[in-house]
């Protein structure tokens, strides 16, 4: 669980207040399965900020100036790593068109990853499995395990033909998967369906 969880979390009240509605409105998006919740012992609910967050970006609803921060929407940031210059420069062309107020890193090899993650703690890295120096899957698994990192939304690329490939990255922990040449529309469809993409 995330450092942000464990420093807030919203009661079913609370949330009615941020969406507008009454608070017998969000109960029944709990129980509909709608929004995630957890439930105390007291048999309350109880709303972790990430999925809050989710909650009220898939439903297009407006997120109050005060929780931006919270949601850690001011410092929203991507790490491309990609030993390939050209396909780098590429997907950062992509991302900085759908998405110009994202901060966008570059990194060429796992070790200048591993540097820029820890500096810049971005919310998603964009990560070539065959680097140079530490490979895309050590990488992975590092970020996933937390070694001093904020464990970001991790997206692996490959060119590799193996079949295993894709489940041992998401064994490791990436959050997904996407074979080379990158299909840029369905990447940025996944990063806005999981991101403050706007």
């Amino acid at each position: 669980m995330s450092s942000l969880s464990k420093q807030k979390v919203f009661s079913a009240l609370e949330v009615a207040k941020v969406c507008g509605v009454v608070n017998q409105t969000v109960i029944n998006w709990i129980r509909a399965g709608r929004l995630k919740a957890s439930t105390t012992p007291g048999g309350q609910f109880r709303v972790y900020p990430e999925d809050l967050r989710a909650f009220l970006l898939e439903n297009g609803m407006k997120i109050p100036e005060d929780l931006k921060r919270l949601f850690r929407l001011e410092q929203v940031s991507v790490l491309v790593v990609e030993d390939d210059r050209v396909l780098n420069d590429l997907v950062v062309v992509h991302l900085r068109r759908s998405w110009p107020e994202a901060h966008l890193f570059q990194a060429f090899d796992g070790f200048e990853a591993g540097s820029l993650l820890g500096v810049n703690r971005p919310q998603a890295v964009l990560l070539d499995l065959n680097l140079p120096g530490v490979d895309g899957f050590e990488l992975c698994r590092r970020i996933k395990v937390g070694e001093g990192f904020e464990q970001p939304l991790v997206v692996a690329m490959t060119s590799s033909n193996d079949p295993d490939v894709e489940a041992q990255v998401l064994g490791l922990g990436a959050d997904g998967f996407f074979k080379k040449p990158v299909n840029f529309e369905d990447l940025i469809t996944f990063l806005r369906q999981r991101l403050p993409l706007t």
